[in-house]
């Protein structure tokens, strides 16, 4: 049996942050291009999915710069002659509250966790229309959209954005079989959390499992998880879904919250 994308071109934008989703692409049949402001980690991965017999290239590009977000997918078209599906998984999580967050950390909130992935997705959506050929579009977001801790204003302000974003692109581009869909992802544990919850909130060694213990289902996110419902959503097998935004958490957005279970520092 064939991978859920043999043969497509992927985009994952932060890929050297969300290397699952890449690596499940990769598994899944992709031609796999990953980018990120970081070369180390992104050539390793590149080593790594090139060694399992997969085709992937790292491209170093800084998603907060909307040229260098454009250019990540002029690059894979020139390199492959299409791209099928674009991943927008780079993401920002500095704190900061409505009262003490700057004018900066607000614009470095806008430009990597909403501006990266509009001009991303323009330059995907352009060679899509382009060719007159379908294509899928998966950006990551956050539950925090729905409004997010206070220590997390500017992020829930971008991530409601994305959020936005996603189903005005839908709607615009459902005619041209484009499929948009976002992803809200609740508090997961990747490598930038735990250099969050560090440098931020203080956390020691086993701040994790002392999380886990106060969360429903024991334990947080896992990214591999996460990047098995990507390439669902990436996939034909998604069907016709277009202008979704998918809550994958294990709190009941809406619902009353358990407050005296909520981790400090935590993203529910």
């Amino acid at each position: 049996m064939g991978g859920l994308l043999d043969g497509k071109v992927v985009l994952v934008n932060g890929g050297t942050q969300g290397a699952a989703v890449a690596r499940t692409a990769a598994r899944e049949g992709a031609i796999v291009t990953v980018t990120g402001r970081r070369a180390e980690p992104g050539e390793a991965l590149v080593a790594e999915l090139t060694a399992a017999g997969a085709r992937a290239t790292y491209a170093r590009a800084d998603l907060a710069d909307a040229e260098q977000a454009g250019a990540s997918v002029t690059r894979v078209v020139a390199a492959h002659g299409r791209v099928d599906c674009l991943v927008n998984a780079a993401g920002l999580t500095s704190r900061g509250t409505l009262l003490d967050t700057t004018p900066e950390l607000f614009d470095a909130h806008l430009a990597v966790n909403l501006r990266g992935p509009f001009f991303a997705m323009r330059a995907a959506v352009a060679d899509m229309v382009a060719r007159g050929a379908p294509g899928t579009i998966v950006n990551i977001g956050s539950n925090c959209a729905h409004g997010g801790p206070p220590h997390l204003a500017a992020y829930s302000a971008a991530k409601a954005g994305l959020a936005g974003l996603t189903r005005n692109a839908a709607h615009a581009h459902r005619w041209d079989r484009i499929r948009i869909n976002t992803l809200n992802i609740g508090w997961t544990a990747t490598e930038g959390e735990d250099a969050t919850q560090r440098s931020f909130h203080g956390a020691g060694e086993n701040w994790r499992e002392e999380a886990g213990r106060r969360l429903p289902m024991g334990r947080l996110g896992d990214p591999a998880e996460i990047a098995e419902f990507v390439v669902l959503l990436l996939s034909d097998r998604s069907g016709v879904v277009t202008g979704s935004v998918l809550d994958w958490d294990q709190q009941v957005t809406g619902s009353v919250l358990d407050w005296d279970q909520q981790v400090p520092g935590g993203q529910d």
